[in-house]
């Protein structure tokens, strides 16, 4: 995860290395407009910043939108933010992450109301992130809620009313496949997709980054007065900053493809060469690191290919090629493990107790 920091009034974001982190969280209560209020969940970390914002929207009937982590006392600071004859009446969940949805089933059986989200843990996965799946047995990232089964499940551009507010679901997957975010007149509540503290996880097969940028891109056509983020200070300028997602996402990628042309590669060293300004807490653990720049530089399946990633003459590695009869590799082949029998991989002793590593390289380069 990359931090681009944008400073905020009133809250003011800190740099990941900074002691002061976690010093200057907010108060876990904020009346932020006349009809949003903030709870702020007691879940801070450097992968959630101060904790996971719960928001309460209206008043009377009012909607909730992510209930948070499973922690008995975040549910009663939400039963405490609500005035003397209000209720809940409707629970939203933008995405299946332990940190965002693990406390709706207690909160609906509580109150009473239902819970709406686009679908389970897996729902809106695209089928080329589906046999990826399949194809590498990854998992995705971290906290996952596989047990998550909304009441209802949201369509895209569903608008859900009440008498005092109104939402508008917006299906934006990328940090995961059934995130939405909800739109309230020009407030966009965006959840993990665009904060102001940092950019967002993308970790296939949940999220999936070609998604991820075709959803800025969407948002951005839509003009915004401020938007909510899932963690973090609200943002007051959403179109800046989600010009300054964009912008950071293609860098990044730019910054990939010129270094696999330099040289081949292992994912491992292209992390710590390339994520230099990225705390190595944030570190994915090293499996997790392949599947992120994997699916960073490839292109979406149907889509023409740019010319970086269109077969060129092989010299790396020569006898891959010459198993195969081949004069040409297409470079994105080697952005991930070769496959048996052409997997190249480190000898280890037997005894040893190490797993093999796979052998990663890099494009092949013009012969």
């Amino acid at each position: 995860m990359g931090s681009v920091v944008l400073p905020q009034p009133k809250e003011k974001s800190v740099p990941l290395s900074n002691p002061a982190f976690f010093a200057d969280r907010p108060a876990p209560f904020v009346q932020l407009t006349a009809s949003v209020r903030r709870i702020l969940a007691p879940n801070p970390s450097p992968m959630t910043f101060w904790g996971t914002n719960t928001y309460m929207i209206g008043t009377g009937a009012v909607a909730v939108i992510d209930p948070g982590p499973k922690d008995d006392k975040h549910l009663q600071a939400i039963l405490d933010a609500l005035s003397p004859g209000e209720a809940i009446s409707h629970i939203f969940v933008t995405h299946a992450h332990l940190d965002h949805s693990a406390l709706a089933p207690e909160l609906s059986r509580t109150t009473g109301a239902p819970v709406l989200a686009f679908g389970s843990a897996e729902a809106g996965r695209s089928a080329r992130m589906q046999a990826l799946a399949r194809s590498l047995a990854l998992t995705g990232g971290e906290g996952v809620d596989r047990a998550f089964q909304p009441d209802r499940c949201l369509t895209d551009g569903e608008v859900i009313t009440a008498k005092t507010w109104a939402l508008e679901a917006i299906h934006t997957p990328g940090h995961m496949a059934n995130h939405l975010c909800f739109a309230s007149g020009d407030i966009l509540f965006s959840a993990d997709h665009v904060m102001g503290w940092a950019s967002s996880l993308v970790s296939p097969p949940d999220g999936d980054m070609g998604d991820y940028i075709a959803s800025l891109r969407r948002l951005s056509q839509r003009e915004w007065g401020r938007a909510l983020p899932g963690h973090g200070a609200p943002i007051e300028a959403p179109s800046s900053r989600i010009a300054a997602l964009l912008t950071h996402r293609s860098e990044r990628e730019a910054a990939i493809l010129s270094a696999l042309t330099e040289a081949p590669a292992l994912i491992p060293n292209l992390v710590e060469r390339l994520y230099s300004d990225t705390p190595r807490s944030l570190f994915p653990p090293r499996p997790a690191m392949f599947s992120r720049i994997f699916c960073t530089c490839m292109p979406k399946a149907g889509s023409p290919q740019p010319p970086t990633q269109r077969p060129m003459p092989c010299t790396k590695p020569p006898e891959e090629a010459k198993k195969q009869g081949r004069e040409t590799w297409p470079r994105a082949k080697f952005l991930r493990p070769i496959s048996a029998p052409d997997r190249r991989a480190k000898k280890v002793p037997k005894g040893s107790g190490r797993p093999r590593k796979p052998l990663l390289y890099g494009p092949c380069v013009p012969a």
